[in-house]
């Protein structure tokens, strides 16, 4: 009660007398006027929580100065009072969204105490309800800023949200810069206000930013900004001015109301403000989008230079293998060749130059051969296969030259293993390959594990050895075109392999096995029994 500031407007001064000093006994804080013009005048510098307004005044009707201090001061409790108690009357008061009638004379202080009371209540009761209402759509407004993550779309979305949930027709953003320390509109419609350098002297918009908090200006009324005549020169009667002051977005968020509109309420200044910290986080949001998409891309094109140029190395070094391979042989080829026709050789040194040169001329084909059954595995239909028929086979076909170096052989098999769809002489050169190799790694004879097992949907098949095992510097490059470490190999064995089983859809890898030898293990999709 204490601080309610009420004005009483009554053409009869013993009314306005009768009202102040029963008011000012409970509390309230009075001012009374018997001219209605000079309380219209009065109410454009001054805040009220109720006007008591008698109907029935010369020159000016009650009406008339509820309209005019409605305009003014959206927000205020009305209580009417009159001497002529009609149904028109009331349904009339009703339509002016008057909170309580009052009839004269009063029949006691109390009367008129609970009808100003009452009158307060009703007011609030009405103002919560507006804000509860108002309220609502902010969840549909939050959702739809952080959906947008593109800031130039995101600054287009608020300025219309902010003008649809405030029924107004002018609108800005302002972005701050950091270069000049200004503030320029980024995205505005309607009449807008002049941007500026941030500080005292940066004109409204400049001067919230730097003061780092809302602003609410009335063209007329009680105002303490000194800006009211900027608002009367942009037309404009009412405006709401917010900073958005966050680590990535930073400016200040306009919306006003022009003169002939009727001046914003509470219920709007706490919209509008909620508005304001929900663009602030959703702007800021769309800037990391922004920076993280910028990143991406950044990273992309990075990544895809390293690819070409890992490429441009791999082709480099494969067109020096290849050059390397293939020069060999025939250089070999050229100096037989040109050996064997000398006119001084004997038919039977003559036929062995010969003989060397075919000898090379194969080892060349043979390579060809190899880098062709790499890159094109094969166009033969695959067959259901049998692991465990194929394997056994395979090893059988070994035997003797793994005994003829004291190398053991164990085999563990799983009792349900599934059968694949594959070419079975692929994988049978696949399986050679890794068993020669394992062969070639212990000369001094060893032993050789061969295990198959299911994984989930795949078949995996593992060949180790207890041989001297993979050098760390070849891990990486084991399974590229000539790489070897044997003597008088080729270094394809192991990259056709590769070839074979990725284009079965499965993969070969080194693995990590049991003691110190190399172990392989080839991943296939398993076909399940039908």
């Amino acid at each position: 009660m204490a601080g309610t500031q009420i004005l009483v407007v009554d053409d009869e001064p013993g009314i306005t007398r009768l009202c102040e000093r029963l008011l000012n006994r409970a509390g309230y804080e009075v001012t009374t006027f018997t001219d209605p013009a000079a309380a219209m005048t009065f109410v454009e510098k001054n805040k009220f929580d109720l006007l008591l307004v008698d109907i029935r005044m010369p020159e000016i009707s009650g009406f008339d100065v509820i309209a005019h201090v409605k305009q003014k001061q959206p927000d205020i409790a009305v209580l009417v009072m009159t001497g002529f108690g009609t149904v028109d009357t009331a349904i009339q008061a009703l339509r002016e969204g008057v909170d309580g009638l009052l009839l004269k004379p009063f029949n006691s202080s109390s009367e008129l105490l609970l009808t100003v009371k009452q009158a307060l209540n009703d007011n609030l009761k009405k103002r919560d309800s507006a804000r509860i209402q108002a309220l609502r759509p902010l969840f549909d407004v939050t959702e739809t800023f952080l959906a947008e993550t593109q800031p130039d779309r995101l600054v287009e979305i608020v300025e219309k949200t902010v003008c649809e949930h405030l029924h107004s027709s002018n609108a800005g953003y302002y972005q701050y810069s950091e270069t000049d320390k200004s503030l320029k509109l980024l995205a505005g419609r309607g009449i807008t206000l002049p941007g500026g350098k941030s500080g005292p002297d940066g004109g409204l918009i400049g001067r919230t930013f730097a003061l780092g908090s809302p602003a609410w200006i009335n063209s007329t009324g009680p105002d303490n900004t000194g800006f009211q005549s900027l608002l009367v020169s942009c037309k404009l009667s009412t405006a709401f001015i917010a900073p958005i002051a966050r680590l990535k977005a930073r400016g200040v968020l306009f919306v006003g109301r022009e003169q002939k509109e009727t001046a914003y309420r509470e219920v709007d200044w706490e919209m509008f403000l909620l508005i304001a910290r929900q663009a602030a986080v959703a702007m800021e949001n769309a800037k990391l989008y922004e920076e993280q998409r910028e990143y991406i891309r950044r990273m992309e094109e990075s990544q895809q230079a390293l690819i070409r140029a890992e490429k441009m190395a791999a082709a480099g070094r494969l067109t020096a293998s290849l050059a390397h391979e293939i020069n060999n042989p025939l250089q070999a080829v050229q100096n037989c060749m040109h050996l064997a026709t000398r006119t001084e050789l004997t038919p039977k040194k003559r036929r062995e130059y010969i003989d060397l040169a075919n000898h090379e001329l194969d080892r060349l084909m043979k390579t060809v051969q190899r880098m062709l059954d790499f890159y094109r595995p094969g166009s033969v239909e695959p067959q259901r296969v049998n692991l465990v028929v194929l394997l056994g086979r395979v090893i059988k076909l070994l035997t003797a030259q793994l005994d003829g170096r004291s190398i053991r052989v164990s085999v563990k098999f799983s009792s349900r293993l599934p059968s694949v769809l594959a070419v079975s002489s692929q994988l049978e050169q696949v399986f050679i390959n890794l068993i020669l190799n394992a062969y070639d790694a212990m000369p001094d004879g060893g032993e050789l594990q061969i295990s198959a097992r299911q994984e989930k949907d795949m078949v995996e098949i593992f060949v180790q050895d207890s041989g001297p095992g993979v050098s760390e510097e070849n891990r990486t490059r084991i399974f590229e075109p000539f790489v070897t470490t044997k003597k008088g190999g080729t270094g394809l064995g192991l990259t056709v392999s590769y070839g074979i089983i990725a284009a079965h859809g499965g993969s070969l890898d080194l693995v990590s096995g049991l003691g110190t030898g190399a172990c392989f293990r080839v991943s296939l999709p398993a076909k399940e029994k039908s």
